[in-house]
């Protein structure tokens, strides 16, 4: 808004000398002043004397990225991508040869976190472009025509900025592009319509033999939202998705972060990339600054292995809080924990790492697991065995206390999206349909028929195991923690005893 803050004075000042001449006041003065003004702020400006702040730092251009590709991990395929498409511009002698059309637009898609901001510096790198970095709300304003105006400056700048700086392309980075490119209802009055107008047009004036040259990188959480006329070819060229990184990813992620860190000997990064299954380049980075912290609180002069194990529960959970809850909520807490645990186990042994009964963000307990092998596709089975382990908690709440709290919300939460899944992917007996032609009523029974069936596998198998709760809680109690080699040790005894039980 403040840009256009003289815009909207003058507008104002015209309006007010035009009602004084009508009043009839002379207004001649005021405009004589008023040429006297401009003549001196034009001759100010030549002379130099009212340029902004000057926009180079220590000899750099802030208009310039200095981030390259090899300090973005865990993205190999995107970087491979963007790389091949930033080459049209660095080549355009070859690619006039073969008739190639030189890319307008890059879309990078993925979820928030996976580096689409970080890669669109580092292309800037790449081709030593100037850049130029905007969020999509920054377009969006309750004056009609303000955003479609912003859309025009950006691109104006770009070209300006090339030139003074001496460069042969331009980079304009947009975030959220969402929020101004989002599909249109056929109505052509409304802001976002002729922002997206706009930006439509501007792209469709992007030519190959224009200097400097432009090219438009935009990042978005929600692609599926996009106008059709954003998205054709034409415009944004190339579609890449940055996704969240697989382990090989992650620990090269973490490799990255821990440069400038003194890490103890015995830390295994490999270790913490498996425990970090799902977290994005930035949570990772998360993850290495919250290690640090939790050195620097115990006055360590190295980042140890419990350090980063607890910075993963902070990323995942949050931070402990102080919250005093009574005897019976303890015991109720655990036995919830314990249930989650047990089922872990039997379904797929040596998976728990840890049990604790500690406040953590919004959890008053939690059952943390040892790394598994990163899974892409799941079977019927599988995601049965998962919905036995959310269900686990609430299962040993009926077992022991007749009915269950509302501890068990968001155990039930994720058991219903995992019945989602079932459904949407034909894993159910109700075989391959249309998910979105499915009623509430529908929803509900399969629901209901899914999960019920599971619930009373679960109290079953955690019955046969009650004793395992009985040593398990005092345990748990007592030290807040139990380790997963601990709690296997308790399953095994168990499991012995009823074992010379039935001999």
């Amino acid at each position: 808004m403040r840009k256009y803050v003289k815009e909207i004075l003058l507008s104002f000042a015209v309006v007010l000398l035009l009602f004084l001449a009508y009043t009839g006041i002379n207004i001649v003065p005021v405009l004589l002043a008023g040429a006297l003004a401009a003549v001196v702020t034009v001759a100010a400006k030549g002379r130099g004397g009212l340029v902004p702040i000057a926009s180079r730092k220590n000899g750099t251009s802030r208009y310039v990225s200095s981030f390259s590709f090899d300090q973005i991990g865990g993205q190999d395929r995107a970087k491979q991508e963007i790389i091949e498409a930033l080459d049209f511009i660095m080549k355009p002698d070859a690619i006039s040869k073969l008739g190639i059309r030189p890319l307008k637009g890059i879309l990078l898609a993925g979820p928030p976190g996976t580096g689409k901001t970080l890669l669109a510096k580092a292309a800037a790198h790449y081709t030593d472009s100037v850049y130029l970095a905007a969020s999509g709300s920054e377009f969006v304003e309750m004056y009609v025509g303000v955003g479609a105006s912003r859309i025009r400056d950006l691109f104006k700048e770009a070209r300006q900025k090339a030139k003074k700086a001496g460069k042969g392309s331009a980079v304009i980075f947009i975030d959220e592009i969402d929020v101004i490119g989002g599909k249109r209802d056929g109505g052509q009055q409304r802001e976002y319509d002729q922002t997206l107008n706009q930006l439509l047009t501007e792209m469709d004036g992007i030519h190959g033999s224009d200097t400097p040259r432009i090219l438009l990188i935009a990042a978005t959480n929600r692609k599926d939202s996009l106008d059709p006329a954003l998205l054709r070819p034409g415009r944004f060229d190339r579609h890449i998705t940055v996704d969240l990184p697989d382990k090989k990813g992650r620990l090269h992620i973490l490799n990255l972060h821990a440069a400038n860190k003194p890490l103890d000997t015995s830390v295994n990064l490999e270790r913490i990339a498996s425990e970090s299954f799902g977290f994005s380049g930035a949570q990772l980075e998360s993850v290495m600054n919250e290690a640090a912290i939790y050195a620097m609180r115990e006055q360590s002069a190295v980042i140890g292995e419990h350090h980063l194990a607890m910075a993963i529960d902070k990323v995942m959970m949050g931070e402990k809080t102080d919250r005093e809850s009574t005897r019976e909520e303890r015991e109720r807490v655990a036995l919830h924990e314990l249930g989650h645990a047990i089922m872990a186990e039997l379904v797929r042994p040596g998976s728990v790492s840890h049990v604790a009964l500690s406040p953590r963000g919004q959890a008053l307990g939690y059952v943390r697991h040892n790394p598994q092998q990163d899974h892409y596709l799941y079977t019927r089975d599988f995601l049965d065995n998962q919905i036995m382990i959310a269900l686990g908690g609430a299962a040993a709440e009926e077992i022991f206390y007749g009915g269950r709290s509302t501890g068990s919300r968001g155990d039930f939460d994720q058991a219903m999206n995992i019945v989602r899944t079932l459904v949407e992917s034909g894993l159910t007996e109700l075989g391959i349909i249309d998910s979105q032609m499915m009623t509430p009523d529908a929803w509900a029974k399969i629901n209901r028929s899914i999960l019920d069936q599971l619930m009373d596998r679960t109290k079953t198998m955690l019955e046969e195991r009650r004793s395992v709760f009985e040593h398990a809680l005092a345990i748990v109690i007592r030290e807040e923690t139990l380790t997963g080699d601990e709690f296997r040790s308790l399953l095994e005894q168990q499991d012995m005893a009823k074992a010379c039980t039935v001999v």
